[in-house]
């Protein structure tokens, strides 16, 4: 019967108000990421918005009855480490390139919205979910732009990978050759891998240390192991996304 000794219909209504604050809040981020189809959409984050104004919420309530510890503060710690974890199962990695990031962002822009909306400030959790939209929608077309600029070689540091095609009897010449090209123009390999390339093949992969390089030098490069006999392809690959 202890539990009917703390009912209050005013404190009612105000976790009613935070939890439908967190729930309205909530769903409008989830709705831009549904409409995108992402991986966390409008339930997800919905449900961690909602989660995060309740255990905000339960624990300022617990604070006023029992006094001591949890405290907000306390718990709000713990959805940010929480939410984390939660973030880090959306991230995906397929083929070298990384996804998922932008919406586990999302879901930790979520859970504080909801913590906001748990802690009584209204306002706040408005900011917070108008400005979670806002780099999800008006920073798109900037990002887009960017993105599909050409990547200049000379200013931007990443990572390039070499791809030679060599006859499978004569790879070790063809891998001793492209270390001692490449290390000879001042471009150190950092990791070699050689895969199988149909029947009589091979496929050399080098990974040169990450540094700015000029895109002409490895074309002359490349071109320099071209004209062996026993290469038949020879090729270089920038990325950015490690």
């Amino acid at each position: 019967m202890q539990a009917f000794a703390h009912v209050s219909l005013l404190n009612l209504a105000d976790t009613l108000l935070s939890l439908g604050a967190a729930f309205v809040l909530g769903g409008a981020i989830g709705l831009e990421r549904q409409i995108r189809q992402r991986t966390a959409g409008l339930r997800t984050n919905v449900l961690v918005c909602v989660g995060a104004a309740l255990f905000v919420d339960v624990a300022v309530r617990f604070h006023e009855i029992h006094g001591g510890t949890p405290s907000a503060l306390h718990v709000i710690a713990y959805v940010v480490s929480g939410v984390g974890f939660l973030g880090a199962g959306v991230i995906m990695r397929e083929e070298g390139n990384v996804r998922g990031i932008n919406t586990a962002a999302t879901l930790w822009g979520s859970a504080a919205v909801g913590c906001a909306a748990g802690a009584d400030l209204l306002l706040e959790a408005l900011l917070g979910c108008a400005f979670v939209l806002a780099a999800n929608t008006l920073l798109r077309p900037v990002v887009n732009r960017i993105n599909r600029q050409p990547i200049d070689t000379e200013e931007v540091e990443a990572t390039y990978t070499v791809y030679v095609i060599a006859q499978k009897e004569r790879r070790r010449e063809a891998l001793a050759l492209l270390e001692q090209t490449f290390e000879t123009a001042e471009y150190p390999v950092r990791d070699v891998e050689v895969h199988p390339f149909g029947a009589a093949e091979v496929e050399i992969e080098a990974v040169l240390l990450p540094t700015s390089v000029d895109g002409d030098v490895l074309d002359a490069l490349t071109e320099r192991l071209r004209r062996e006999p026993y290469i038949s392809q020879a090729f270089w690959s920038p990325s950015t996304t490690e």
